[in-house]
Protein backbone atom coordinates (compact mmCIF):
# COMPACT_ATOMS: atom_id res chain seq x y z
CA UNK A 1 0.00 0.00 0.00
CA UNK A 2 1.57 3.37 -1.27
CA UNK A 3 -1.25 5.51 0.62
CA UNK A 4 -4.94 6.12 0.97
CA UNK A 5 -7.32 8.82 0.62
CA UNK A 6 -9.36 10.82 3.19
CA UNK A 7 -13.18 8.68 4.32
CA UNK A 8 -15.75 10.65 3.15
CA UNK A 9 -18.95 9.94 4.88
CA UNK A 10 -22.28 9.04 3.76
CA UNK A 11 -21.49 9.58 0.11
CA UNK A 12 -21.96 7.28 -2.94
CA UNK A 13 -20.21 9.04 -5.99
CA UNK A 14 -17.02 10.79 -3.47
CA UNK A 15 -14.62 13.55 -4.82
CA UNK A 16 -11.06 12.58 -2.90
CA UNK A 17 -9.39 15.70 -2.50
CA UNK A 18 -6.18 13.81 -1.63
CA UNK A 19 -3.35 13.59 -4.32
CA UNK A 20 -1.04 10.76 -5.03
CA UNK A 21 2.40 11.58 -6.25
CA UNK A 22 3.98 8.94 -8.11
CA UNK A 23 7.22 8.66 -9.81
CA UNK A 24 6.65 7.45 -12.99
CA UNK A 25 9.90 5.60 -15.32
CA UNK A 26 9.14 5.41 -18.61
CA UNK A 27 11.19 2.41 -19.41
CA UNK A 28 9.17 0.12 -16.41
CA UNK A 29 5.60 -1.39 -16.60
CA UNK A 30 4.56 0.21 -13.01
CA UNK A 31 1.28 -1.80 -11.87
CA UNK A 32 -0.77 -0.10 -10.30
CA UNK A 33 -4.16 -1.56 -7.96
CA UNK A 34 -6.90 0.80 -6.71
CA UNK A 35 -9.21 -0.47 -4.10
CA UNK A 36 -12.12 1.31 -2.38
CA UNK A 37 -13.42 0.33 0.95
CA UNK A 38 -16.61 1.22 2.82
CA UNK A 39 -15.52 2.18 6.38
CA UNK A 40 -17.69 1.75 9.45
CA UNK A 41 -18.55 4.81 10.94
CA UNK A 42 -16.95 4.01 13.87
CA UNK A 43 -14.22 2.56 12.81
CA UNK A 44 -11.19 4.25 10.66
CA UNK A 45 -9.20 1.03 10.38
CA UNK A 46 -9.75 -1.44 7.15
CA UNK A 47 -10.10 -4.50 10.00
CA UNK A 48 -14.40 -3.23 9.59
CA UNK A 49 -14.73 -2.01 6.11
CA UNK A 50 -16.35 -3.62 3.49
CA UNK A 51 -14.39 -4.17 0.38
CA UNK A 52 -16.50 -2.36 -2.58
CA UNK A 53 -14.56 -3.10 -5.35
CA UNK A 54 -10.83 -2.64 -6.99
CA UNK A 55 -9.42 -1.61 -10.39
CA UNK A 56 -5.69 -2.45 -11.65
CA UNK A 57 -3.43 -1.37 -14.41
CA UNK A 58 -0.56 0.54 -15.11
CA UNK A 59 1.10 3.67 -14.22
CA UNK A 60 1.87 3.93 -18.33
CA UNK A 61 -2.11 3.61 -18.96
CA UNK A 62 -3.07 6.48 -17.04
CA UNK A 63 -0.64 8.79 -17.97
CA UNK A 64 -1.44 8.29 -22.14
CA UNK A 65 -5.06 8.89 -21.33
CA UNK A 66 -4.59 11.50 -18.38
CA UNK A 67 -8.11 10.19 -17.30
CA UNK A 68 -9.16 6.22 -17.01
CA UNK A 69 -12.55 5.18 -16.30
CA UNK A 70 -12.36 1.64 -15.21
CA UNK A 71 -15.52 -0.56 -13.60
CA UNK A 72 -14.82 -1.90 -9.73
CA UNK A 73 -14.12 -5.54 -9.52
CA UNK A 74 -15.47 -7.17 -6.83
CA UNK A 75 -14.02 -10.58 -5.31
CA UNK A 76 -14.30 -13.23 -8.09
CA UNK A 77 -13.44 -10.21 -11.06
CA UNK A 78 -17.06 -9.60 -11.00
CA UNK A 79 -17.67 -6.22 -12.31
CA UNK A 80 -20.80 -4.36 -10.50
CA UNK A 81 -22.44 -0.74 -11.17
CA UNK A 82 -19.66 1.09 -9.60
CA UNK A 83 -16.34 2.54 -11.82
CA UNK A 84 -13.62 4.39 -10.37
CA UNK A 85 -12.21 7.69 -12.36
CA UNK A 86 -7.83 8.57 -11.90
CA UNK A 87 -6.81 11.50 -13.55
CA UNK A 88 -3.62 11.88 -13.88
CA UNK A 89 -1.42 15.37 -14.49
CA UNK A 90 2.11 15.74 -14.77
CA UNK A 91 4.15 17.54 -11.95
CA UNK A 92 6.45 20.07 -13.87
CA UNK A 93 9.50 21.67 -12.37
CA UNK A 94 7.96 23.80 -9.80
CA UNK A 95 7.69 22.52 -6.62
CA UNK A 96 7.04 25.42 -4.50
CA UNK A 97 4.00 25.27 -2.18
CA UNK A 98 1.50 27.98 -0.18
CA UNK A 99 0.44 27.97 3.35
CA UNK A 100 -3.40 29.50 3.33
CA UNK A 101 -5.37 30.45 6.28
CA UNK A 102 -8.87 31.26 5.77
CA UNK A 103 -11.73 32.15 7.97
CA UNK A 104 -15.31 33.94 7.41
CA UNK A 105 -17.59 36.06 9.05
CA UNK A 106 -21.46 36.45 9.62
CA UNK A 107 -22.09 32.93 7.39
CA UNK A 108 -25.46 32.08 6.72
CA UNK A 109 -27.59 30.05 9.63
CA UNK A 110 -28.48 27.27 7.84
CA UNK A 111 -29.14 25.07 11.31
CA UNK A 112 -32.76 25.21 13.01
CA UNK A 113 -31.69 24.62 16.70
CA UNK A 114 -27.71 25.37 16.38
CA UNK A 115 -25.76 27.22 13.93
CA UNK A 116 -24.03 26.11 10.59
CA UNK A 117 -21.40 24.19 10.90
CA UNK A 118 -19.38 25.30 7.66
CA UNK A 119 -16.50 23.99 5.70
CA UNK A 120 -14.49 25.48 2.82
CA UNK A 121 -13.82 23.68 -0.80
CA UNK A 122 -11.42 25.04 -3.30
CA UNK A 123 -11.57 23.55 -6.56
CA UNK A 124 -9.54 24.61 -9.77
CA UNK A 125 -11.10 24.88 -12.77
CA UNK A 126 -9.63 23.10 -15.59
CA UNK A 127 -9.09 24.44 -19.62
CA UNK A 128 -11.58 21.83 -20.41
CA UNK A 129 -14.15 23.24 -17.51
CA UNK A 130 -13.82 20.57 -15.10
CA UNK A 131 -13.15 20.96 -11.81
CA UNK A 132 -10.31 19.42 -9.65
CA UNK A 133 -11.18 19.48 -6.19
CA UNK A 134 -7.65 21.02 -4.13
CA UNK A 135 -8.26 21.35 -0.72
CA UNK A 136 -11.41 20.59 1.69
CA UNK A 137 -11.14 22.13 5.04
CA UNK A 138 -12.54 20.56 8.31
CA UNK A 139 -15.55 21.34 9.82
CA UNK A 140 -15.90 24.13 12.36
CA UNK A 141 -19.06 23.03 14.47
CA UNK A 142 -21.81 25.45 15.38
CA UNK A 143 -19.78 29.03 14.23
CA UNK A 144 -20.88 31.42 11.73
CA UNK A 145 -17.29 33.32 11.96
CA UNK A 146 -15.17 30.26 11.55
CA UNK A 147 -11.09 30.83 11.34
CA UNK A 148 -9.89 27.44 9.50
CA UNK A 149 -7.03 25.84 10.06
CA UNK A 150 -3.96 26.62 8.08
CA UNK A 151 -3.54 24.18 5.44
CA UNK A 152 -0.58 23.91 2.96
CA UNK A 153 -0.72 22.87 -0.88
CA UNK A 154 1.64 22.60 -3.87
CA UNK A 155 1.39 25.80 -6.84
CA UNK A 156 0.83 22.71 -9.08
CA UNK A 157 -2.08 21.09 -7.20
CA UNK A 158 -3.88 24.53 -6.81
CA UNK A 159 -3.35 26.28 -9.87
CA UNK A 160 -1.28 24.02 -12.24
CA UNK A 161 1.60 26.58 -12.16
CA UNK A 162 -1.04 29.04 -13.69
CA UNK A 163 -1.59 32.20 -11.75
CA UNK A 164 -4.68 32.95 -13.55
CA UNK A 165 -6.45 29.99 -13.70
CA UNK A 166 -9.96 30.02 -11.94
CA UNK A 167 -10.47 28.99 -8.58
CA UNK A 168 -13.94 27.98 -7.43
CA UNK A 169 -14.73 28.57 -3.78
CA UNK A 170 -17.76 27.03 -1.67
CA UNK A 171 -19.05 27.25 1.63
CA UNK A 172 -21.02 24.22 2.79
CA UNK A 173 -22.97 23.68 6.23
CA UNK A 174 -21.79 20.19 6.86
CA UNK A 175 -24.56 17.88 7.67
CA UNK A 176 -24.12 14.29 9.78
CA UNK A 177 -26.57 12.61 6.79
CA UNK A 178 -23.64 13.57 4.16
CA UNK A 179 -26.50 16.11 2.47
CA UNK A 180 -24.61 19.45 3.28
CA UNK A 181 -26.42 22.60 2.40
CA UNK A 182 -24.44 25.08 0.53
CA UNK A 183 -24.16 28.71 1.95
CA UNK A 184 -22.37 30.40 -0.86
CA UNK A 185 -19.53 30.53 -2.96
CA UNK A 186 -16.85 32.65 -5.17
CA UNK A 187 -14.35 33.11 -7.54
CA UNK A 188 -11.00 33.63 -7.32
CA UNK A 189 -7.22 33.13 -8.54
CA UNK A 190 -3.61 32.11 -6.77
CA UNK A 191 -2.77 35.84 -8.30
CA UNK A 192 -5.38 37.35 -6.15
CA UNK A 193 -4.88 35.14 -3.56
CA UNK A 194 -1.25 36.58 -3.19
CA UNK A 195 -2.44 39.94 -2.16
CA UNK A 196 -2.37 38.38 1.72
CA UNK A 197 1.30 38.29 1.17
CA UNK A 198 2.31 41.66 3.63
CA UNK A 199 0.22 41.29 6.05
CA UNK A 200 -2.63 42.09 4.24
CA UNK A 201 -5.83 40.23 4.00
CA UNK A 202 -8.14 39.68 0.73
CA UNK A 203 -11.54 39.24 1.34
CA UNK A 204 -14.78 37.62 -1.06
CA UNK A 205 -18.68 37.71 -1.04
CA UNK A 206 -20.03 34.75 -0.40
CA UNK A 207 -22.85 34.93 -2.92
CA UNK A 208 -25.33 32.37 -2.98
CA UNK A 209 -26.99 32.86 -6.79
CA UNK A 210 -30.58 31.24 -5.92
CA UNK A 211 -30.82 34.13 -3.33
CA UNK A 212 -29.45 37.13 -5.73
CA UNK A 213 -32.22 35.96 -8.14
CA UNK A 214 -34.81 36.11 -5.37
CA UNK A 215 -34.46 38.64 -3.36
CA UNK A 216 -34.26 41.99 -3.75
CA UNK A 217 -32.14 43.79 -1.07
CA UNK A 218 -29.97 40.19 -1.04
CA UNK A 219 -26.15 41.38 -0.33
CA UNK A 220 -24.42 38.08 0.47
CA UNK A 221 -24.55 34.86 2.60
CA UNK A 222 -21.05 35.71 4.69
CA UNK A 223 -17.33 37.47 3.97
CA UNK A 224 -14.89 35.22 3.38
CA UNK A 225 -11.47 36.45 4.34
CA UNK A 226 -7.97 35.07 3.29
CA UNK A 227 -5.57 36.32 6.04
CA UNK A 228 -2.39 35.15 4.79
CA UNK A 229 -0.76 33.77 2.24
CA UNK A 230 3.01 32.19 2.28
CA UNK A 231 5.01 30.89 -0.44
CA UNK A 232 7.67 28.62 0.55
CA UNK A 233 9.97 28.71 -2.97
CA UNK A 234 11.60 24.81 -3.60
CA UNK A 235 14.29 24.52 -5.71
CA UNK A 236 14.95 22.02 -7.89
CA UNK A 237 18.43 20.16 -9.16
CA UNK A 238 17.61 21.79 -12.68
CA UNK A 239 17.24 25.52 -10.77
CA UNK A 240 20.42 25.39 -9.43
CA UNK A 241 22.42 24.05 -12.70
CA UNK A 242 20.69 26.26 -14.87
CA UNK A 243 21.34 29.14 -12.13
CA UNK A 244 25.03 28.48 -12.89
CA UNK A 245 26.17 26.26 -10.01
CA UNK A 246 29.25 23.72 -10.55
CA UNK A 247 29.66 20.28 -9.49
CA UNK A 248 33.06 20.31 -7.76
CA UNK A 249 34.19 16.11 -8.55
CA UNK A 250 36.59 14.70 -6.75
CA UNK A 251 37.88 11.25 -6.50
CA UNK A 252 39.35 8.85 -3.76
CA UNK A 253 40.56 5.53 -4.48
CA UNK A 254 41.48 2.46 -1.95
CA UNK A 255 44.82 1.59 -2.06
CA UNK A 256 45.05 -0.92 0.82
CA UNK A 257 46.94 -4.47 0.36
CA UNK A 258 43.42 -6.20 0.48
CA UNK A 259 43.15 -5.20 -3.18
CA UNK A 260 45.85 -7.32 -4.26
CA UNK A 261 48.86 -6.92 -5.60
CA UNK A 262 48.65 -4.84 -8.64
CA UNK A 263 50.88 -7.37 -10.73
CA UNK A 264 48.74 -10.14 -10.23
CA UNK A 265 46.02 -10.58 -12.45
CA UNK A 266 43.81 -11.75 -9.74
CA UNK A 267 44.15 -7.81 -7.70
CA UNK A 268 41.63 -5.68 -8.72
CA UNK A 269 44.25 -2.87 -9.27
CA UNK A 270 45.85 -5.19 -11.93
CA UNK A 271 46.53 -3.03 -14.97
CA UNK A 272 45.71 -5.44 -18.06
CA UNK A 273 47.06 -4.04 -21.66
CA UNK A 274 43.67 -3.71 -22.73
CA UNK A 275 40.74 -3.53 -20.81
CA UNK A 276 40.20 -1.60 -17.71
CA UNK A 277 39.98 -3.45 -14.46
CA UNK A 278 37.24 -2.55 -12.08
CA UNK A 279 37.94 0.77 -10.26
CA UNK A 280 38.72 2.33 -13.82
CA UNK A 281 35.28 0.93 -15.00
CA UNK A 282 33.75 2.46 -11.81
CA UNK A 283 35.19 5.74 -12.28
CA UNK A 284 34.42 6.09 -16.03
CA UNK A 285 30.98 5.42 -14.65
CA UNK A 286 30.28 7.67 -12.51
CA UNK A 287 33.15 10.07 -14.00
CA UNK A 288 31.64 10.83 -16.85
CA UNK A 289 28.11 12.19 -15.63
CA UNK A 290 29.29 14.04 -12.92
CA UNK A 291 31.82 15.72 -15.70
CA UNK A 292 29.17 17.60 -17.85
CA UNK A 293 28.11 19.87 -14.69
CA UNK A 294 31.98 21.38 -13.95
CA UNK A 295 33.18 24.11 -16.12
CA UNK A 296 36.60 23.32 -16.05
CA UNK A 297 36.69 19.62 -16.10
CA UNK A 298 39.54 19.41 -13.66
CA UNK A 299 39.18 16.93 -10.97
CA UNK A 300 41.24 16.53 -7.46
CA UNK A 301 42.06 12.94 -6.99
CA UNK A 302 43.36 11.50 -4.17
CA UNK A 303 44.68 7.72 -2.89
CA UNK A 304 44.07 6.14 0.89
CA UNK A 305 45.67 3.25 2.67
CA UNK A 306 48.72 3.07 0.70
CA UNK A 307 52.76 4.08 1.65
CA UNK A 308 53.70 6.63 -0.56
CA UNK A 309 57.30 7.40 -1.86
CA UNK A 310 59.91 9.07 -1.01
CA UNK A 311 59.41 8.38 2.99
CA UNK A 312 56.92 5.60 2.56
CA UNK A 313 54.79 6.54 5.52
CA UNK A 314 51.38 5.72 5.25
CA UNK A 315 48.90 8.19 4.44
CA UNK A 316 44.71 8.30 3.49
CA UNK A 317 44.91 11.48 1.25
CA UNK A 318 47.98 11.86 -0.72
CA UNK A 319 47.57 13.26 -4.31
CA UNK A 320 47.64 10.40 -6.69
CA UNK A 321 49.75 12.63 -9.18
CA UNK A 322 52.17 13.60 -6.45
CA UNK A 323 51.69 17.22 -6.38
CA UNK A 324 50.09 18.53 -3.36
CA UNK A 325 49.66 21.68 -3.91
CA UNK A 326 47.55 20.62 -7.13
CA UNK A 327 46.51 17.29 -7.02
CA UNK A 328 43.76 18.37 -10.16
CA UNK A 329 44.04 16.17 -13.01
CA UNK A 330 42.70 17.03 -16.46
CA UNK A 331 38.77 15.82 -17.33
CA UNK A 332 38.17 11.79 -16.16
CA UNK A 333 40.58 10.69 -18.80
CA UNK A 334 43.80 12.57 -16.75
CA UNK A 335 42.53 10.83 -13.93
CA UNK A 336 43.15 7.81 -15.32
CA UNK A 337 46.32 8.15 -16.17
CA UNK A 338 47.53 9.58 -12.91
CA UNK A 339 45.88 6.20 -11.45
CA UNK A 340 47.80 3.76 -13.98
CA UNK A 341 51.28 5.65 -13.50
CA UNK A 342 51.00 6.29 -9.56
CA UNK A 343 50.14 2.33 -9.00
CA UNK A 344 53.87 1.03 -9.68
CA UNK A 345 55.44 3.87 -7.35
CA UNK A 346 52.87 2.62 -4.34
CA UNK A 347 53.37 -0.08 -1.46
CA UNK A 348 49.68 -1.22 -0.90
CA UNK A 349 49.12 -1.41 2.97
CA UNK A 350 46.21 -0.32 5.07
CA UNK A 351 44.21 0.31 7.28
CA UNK A 352 41.36 1.89 5.47
CA UNK A 353 40.26 4.64 6.58
CA UNK A 354 37.73 7.09 4.46
CA UNK A 355 37.22 9.77 7.33
CA UNK A 356 40.09 11.87 6.08
CA UNK A 357 39.36 12.34 2.63
CA UNK A 358 35.86 12.85 3.76
CA UNK A 359 37.11 15.77 5.69
CA UNK A 360 39.47 17.27 3.41
CA UNK A 361 36.61 18.08 0.76
CA UNK A 362 34.31 18.91 3.40
CA UNK A 363 36.87 21.70 4.06
CA UNK A 364 37.04 22.93 0.82
CA UNK A 365 32.62 22.78 1.23
CA UNK A 366 32.94 24.86 4.15
CA UNK A 367 34.83 27.63 2.47
CA UNK A 368 32.22 27.59 -0.31
CA UNK A 369 29.69 28.08 2.35
CA UNK A 370 31.00 31.34 3.75
CA UNK A 371 30.85 33.21 -0.03
CA UNK A 372 27.23 33.16 0.25
CA UNK A 373 26.66 32.12 -2.89
CA UNK A 374 25.23 28.60 -4.27
CA UNK A 375 27.86 28.54 -6.89
CA UNK A 376 29.83 25.38 -5.66
CA UNK A 377 28.65 21.88 -4.97
CA UNK A 378 30.33 18.95 -4.24
CA UNK A 379 30.89 15.89 -4.99
CA UNK A 380 33.48 13.08 -3.29
CA UNK A 381 33.60 9.74 -5.33
CA UNK A 382 35.18 7.07 -3.31
CA UNK A 383 36.03 3.48 -4.97
CA UNK A 384 36.78 0.97 -2.48
CA UNK A 385 37.07 -3.33 -2.14
CA UNK A 386 35.44 -3.25 1.50
CA UNK A 387 35.09 -2.79 5.07
CA UNK A 388 36.37 0.47 6.39
CA UNK A 389 38.18 0.25 9.83
CA UNK A 390 37.60 4.11 10.72
CA UNK A 391 33.90 3.37 11.40
CA UNK A 392 32.85 6.08 13.87
CA UNK A 393 35.25 8.84 12.52
CA UNK A 394 33.79 8.17 9.45
CA UNK A 395 29.72 8.87 10.73
CA UNK A 396 31.41 12.11 12.60
CA UNK A 397 32.73 13.14 8.98
CA UNK A 398 29.21 12.65 7.05
CA UNK A 399 27.23 14.12 9.86
CA UNK A 400 29.56 17.62 10.05
CA UNK A 401 29.26 17.13 5.75
CA UNK A 402 25.94 16.76 5.72
CA UNK A 403 25.56 20.60 7.19
CA UNK A 404 27.97 21.56 4.12
CA UNK A 405 27.08 21.72 0.14
CA UNK A 406 28.12 18.31 -0.81
CA UNK A 407 27.76 14.60 -1.08
CA UNK A 408 29.77 11.31 -0.81
CA UNK A 409 29.09 8.57 -3.75
CA UNK A 410 30.85 5.19 -2.16
CA UNK A 411 31.11 2.41 -4.69
CA UNK A 412 32.50 -1.09 -3.74
CA UNK A 413 34.36 -2.32 -5.84
CA UNK A 414 34.97 -6.52 -6.16
CA UNK A 415 32.98 -9.10 -3.95
CA UNK A 416 33.72 -8.51 -0.22
CA UNK A 417 30.58 -7.67 2.47
CA UNK A 418 29.47 -4.34 2.35
CA UNK A 419 27.04 -4.51 4.95
CA UNK A 420 28.86 -1.68 6.90
CA UNK A 421 28.59 0.59 4.07
CA UNK A 422 24.50 0.34 3.71
CA UNK A 423 24.51 1.82 7.26
CA UNK A 424 26.58 4.79 5.73
CA UNK A 425 23.57 4.93 3.27
CA UNK A 426 20.92 6.59 5.15
CA UNK A 427 18.20 4.52 3.31
CA UNK A 428 17.44 1.88 5.91
CA UNK A 429 17.35 4.83 8.88
CA UNK A 430 18.77 7.91 9.84
CA UNK A 431 23.09 7.84 10.22
CA UNK A 432 24.14 9.02 13.57
CA UNK A 433 27.19 10.33 14.82
CA UNK A 434 28.74 8.20 17.56
CA UNK A 435 27.21 10.64 19.98
CA UNK A 436 23.62 10.63 18.55
CA UNK A 437 23.73 13.49 16.08
CA UNK A 438 21.38 12.72 13.42
CA UNK A 439 22.84 13.91 9.40
CA UNK A 440 20.73 17.11 8.34
CA UNK A 441 20.37 15.54 5.59
CA UNK A 442 20.78 11.95 3.55
CA UNK A 443 24.32 12.69 1.57
CA UNK A 444 25.56 9.27 1.09
CA UNK A 445 24.68 6.76 -1.63
CA UNK A 446 26.43 3.52 -1.32
CA UNK A 447 26.52 1.30 -4.70
CA UNK A 448 27.97 -2.63 -4.89
CA UNK A 449 29.46 -2.23 -7.99
CA UNK A 450 29.11 -6.12 -9.28
CA UNK A 451 25.35 -5.33 -9.11
CA UNK A 452 25.57 -3.06 -11.80
CA UNK A 453 28.78 -4.06 -14.02
CA UNK A 454 27.24 -5.32 -16.71
CA UNK A 455 23.98 -3.05 -17.46
CA UNK A 456 24.25 0.30 -19.71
Amino acid sequence: QVDRTEVIRTCINPVFSKLFTVDFYFEEVQRLRFEVHDISSNHNGLKEADFLGGMECTLGQIVSQRKLSKSLLKHGNTAGKSSITVIAEELSGNDDYVELSFSARKLDDKDFFSKSDPFLEIFRVNDDATQQLVHRTEVVMNNLNPAWKTFKVSVNSLCSGDQDRRLKCIVWDWDSNGKHDFIGEFSSTFKEMRGAMEGRQVQWECINPKYKAKKKNYKNSGIVILNQCKIHKMHSFLDYIMGGCQIQFTVAIDFTASNGDPRNSCSLHYIHPYQPNEYLKALVAVGEICQDYDSDKMFPAFGFGARIPPEYKVSHDFAINFNEDNPECAGIQGVVEAYQSCLPKLQLYGPTNIAPIIQKVAKSASEETNTKEASQYFILLILTDGVITDMADTREAIVHASHLPMSVIIVGVGNADFSDMQMLDGDDGILRSPKGEPVLRDIVQFVPFRNFKHVS
